[in-house]
């Protein structure tokens, strides 16, 4: 299976109360559905997996592997810094019909990169479908170097990598040097054009949970390689991508949906609402785009 595209990184929607708000979610996943998305990964970091139970992780997948109904793959984001923990939730995942999973390098820990192998080839080893790599150092703390990710790549159950190092030079290496049916999905909105045009196949997005079809759009183009109109698109959404993330995602994404009516706003602590600040931001650039 190629990833190619804009996959979303989906928000999780709550009550009041805090609990799951299953219409919610599903509304959602039809929306993204709808909005032309390539796939979909629930419970990733905009999911605010790290305040879920596992029980709870759990649901959350099987609710959007229901509603999605095979009409896109589904990412389950079932990483974790305990090795067999995300064993255990990947063939979980997979049991209830996930397509592939998301794996977050290990956080806190501090694996060398030895440790980021051992860690992700046994995930791979041990669960039979894609398995997409994530490298974010900046909340991992450790980058997972090129040299691994190339390593890894060759392993017939590692399909791609959602790479967020920030890296230009890391970025291209792995491009230009990974095995031509590994896919290269930018972790960062504003770096999805630059990875397209250097020669990734897409973004897992934050920005799509508000704006799927736009971001589609441009993520089409770039790979149809009408660079100038997915270069413009990308400049327009450009100041949206930065009020995204003017506090910590997910709070302005889901404040986003919540002034569309789309969700309540309403998060699990240690996230808390957006300062009336970081709200004028948000809603000055959905305002720029007629949101």
């Amino acid at each position: 299976m190629k990833f190619e595209g804009v996959f979303t990184a989906l928000v999780t929607p709550f009550n009041s109360d805090g609990s799951l708000d299953e219409a919610a979610l599903r509304d959602h996943v039809e929306a993204q559905i709808a909005g032309g998305v390539a796939g979909l990964v629930p419970m990733g970091t905009t999911g605010e997996s790290a305040t879920l139970s596992h029980e709870e992780h759990v649901h959350a997948i099987g609710v959007v592997v229901d509603q999605a109904k095979k009409r896109v793959p589904v990412i389950a984001g079932t990483g974790s810094n305990a090795t067999q923990e995300a064993i255990d939730m990947s063939r979980r995942a997979v049991e209830l019909g996930a397509d592939a999973t998301l794996q977050v390098a290990p956080y806190y820990n501090k694996p060398g990169q030895e440790g980021f192998y051992a860690h992700f080839s046994a995930v791979a080893d041990a669960v039979e479908v894609p398995h997409i790599l994530y490298n974010i150092p900046g909340r991992c703390a450790q980058n997972v170097e090129a040299e691994t990710i190339l390593r890894l790549a060759k392993h017939p159950n590692i399909a791609g990598i959602k790479e967020a190092s920030g890296s230009l030079a890391q970025i291209m290496r792995i491009i230009s040097e990974s095995p031509e049916d590994f896919s290269v999905l930018s972790g960062d909105d504003a770096w999805a054009f630059p990875f397209v045009a250097l020669g990734g196949q897409g973004v897992v997005s934050v920005a799509s949970n508000v704006i799927p079809d736009r971001l589609s759009r441009m993520i089409a183009k770039g790979l149809a390689g009408d660079m100038a109109e997915a270069r413009n698109e990308h400049y327009a959404l450009l100041d949206f991508f930065g009020a995204l993330f003017v506090e910590t995602n997910p709070v302005p994404v889901k404040y986003a949906l919540a002034v569309q009516g789309k969700m309540r706003e309403s998060y699990r602590l240690p996230l808390v609402p957006l300062k009336p600040e970081s709200r004028k931001v948000v809603e000055k650039a959905m305002k720029k785009l007629g949101l």
